[in-house]
């Protein structure tokens, strides 16, 4: 059991039988009364997101999470694979679990899937990822004064904004963070 005074993002919590996942918190102290945590918390089966509101010093059923070091196999239909480096064990996870990560991920990739009691909850990348440039504009000759920038599709299909001397097969480091270019590999 954890009380609101130890409500981190990222926390798993167990409430009315069901695992959600905590997107964001606030302490709110209002001008009468007590003190209230604001929450917005996301069902893990179903994705929806619900806002609640806790007393100062309520306690709820926190979940353990763990970080388990998986590399991703392949996409099927709406599903993820990937298989656990440890164990070898293969798992499947939703694409809407995947969330973000997945403009950035790439077959064979390594990454930490998020777990809580055999439901995996989210997938996390390494700060930084090198991807293959699969398109991008020619960059024009002297138009380098303002350091300027064009758009880039690499092998996931993302789009990142690269600096005009960025060229078709170019591998670039890219920071999962902020989607943003690094540097060429």
């Amino acid at each position: 059991m954890v009380s609101t005074a130890q409500f981190r993002n990222g926390m798993v919590l167990r409430m009315d039988g069901q695992l959600f996942f905590m997107a964001e918190f606030e302490h709110f102290k209002p001008g009468k009364g007590a003190s209230v945590v604001r929450t917005k918390l996301k069902n893990v089966k179903t994705g929806s997101v619900i806002d609640r509101t806790f007393r100062s010093g309520d306690k709820v059923e926190d979940v353990r999470l763990e970080k388990r070091k998986s590399q991703y196999l392949y996409k099927q239909d709406d599903f993820h694979f990937f298989m656990d480096s440890e164990t070898y064990e293969q798992y499947q996870v939703g694409a809407e679990t995947v969330g973000s990560a997945l403009k950035l991920l790439k077959e064979n990739e390594t990454v930490e899937v998020l777990i809580a009691e055999g439901a995996a909850l989210g997938v996390e990348l390494p700060i930084f990822v090198e991807l293959k440039v699969s398109h991008t504009d020619p960059g024009l000759r002297g138009d380098t004064a303002t350091g300027g920038t064009k758009p880039a599709e690499v092998e996931t299909g993302a789009s990142v904004q690269v600096p005009l001397f960025v060229e078709i097969g170019d591998v670039l480091k890219i920071d999962t963070r902020t989607e943003a270019y690094v540097e060429r590999a």
